[in-house]
């Protein structure tokens, strides 16, 4: 029996821009091996698989290579189908059971509002071949359970950076996030998301990034509401919101295909 899967681009408002997922919608769990089949043969950074539980939707989230344990582009891209396919009533919160816990998502004009689990970074050592890999000077660096976080000096070094993913891919992370203060005033920050030890040398726009960037950028820049701009080739706007121990992420999502999985 076919199987629907959509692909939908996250953090934009217009198609191919910001960061693709694909996403199934289920009639109950799936067999693990055909999971991951279908998330290689996407070869999207992350295809997302979701079905009924508990009066919201089990949502998982596999790379290429991996499943991991929060992804934040994902999670909008599946409730943006979610609403778009009548899942969901237009006024209904979209509420997923992940492995990190709750999240939800609602609905604030043609912005998608995500409530997340805050991943706040605490200084750390770099190990020597960080800033070797990534070829910059880095100003600050921290981790959270996830990643390491460094800041470098400016947004003209971040979007400089031509990193070696072989080096990075020997840390013991999910990935990096790189970070600095944006020059263009629409923006407060700028970052970009290397993750090749998960199967994505560089991710267009990162959700999950968001939850230690938020609280990095908010004790910097004494702001609970900002904007992010993800500075990958896609790009991708990200607004983030610091509550408490959550962070709010708002983004767009647009519908680029929709398809039949036949095996």
């Amino acid at each position: 029996m076919a199987v629907r899967i959509v692909q939908v681009d996250a953090f934009t408002s217009k198609p191919f821009a910001g960061n693709p997922a694909a996403v199934c919608v289920l009639t109950g769990p799936a067999d693990e091996a055909w999971m991951r089949n279908v998330a290689r043969e996407m070869n999207l950074s992350e295809t997302a698989f979701l079905h009924a539980e508990d009066g919201g939707y089990r949502l998982r989230w596999l790379t290429p290579a991996v499943e991991v344990d929060l992804c934040g582009h994902a999670t909008l891209a599946s409730a943006h189908v979610l609403w778009e396919d009548g899942y969901l009533e237009a006024n209904a919160d979209a509420r997923f059971h992940t492995r990190s816990g709750l999240l939800t998502c609602r609905r604030n004009g043609s912005w998608i509002e995500m409530d997340f689990p805050a991943k706040r970074p605490e200084p750390a050592e770099a190990p020597p071949q960080l800033a070797k890999a990534l070829g910059a000077d880095l100003a600050w660096v921290g981790r959270n359970q996830f990643d390491y976080l460094a800041q470098v000096a400016d947004e003209a070094t971040l979007r400089g950076l031509n990193p070696n993913h072989h080096l990075l891919r020997q840390l013991p992370v999910r990935g990096v996030i790189v970070t600095a203060r944006s020059e263009n005033p629409q923006f407060d920050f700028v970052s970009r998301f290397f993750a090749p030890g998960s199967g994505i040398d560089e991710d267009p726009v990162t959700g999950s990034a968001h939850s230690a960037l938020t609280p990095f950028w908010t004790e910097r820049l004494k702001k609970n509401e900002m904007t992010g701009f993800q500075a990958s080739a896609r790009g991708g706007v990200v607004k983030v919101r610091m509550e408490g121990d959550r962070v709010s992420m708002s983004g767009q999502a647009v519908t680029v295909l929709r398809g039949d999985l036949l095996a």
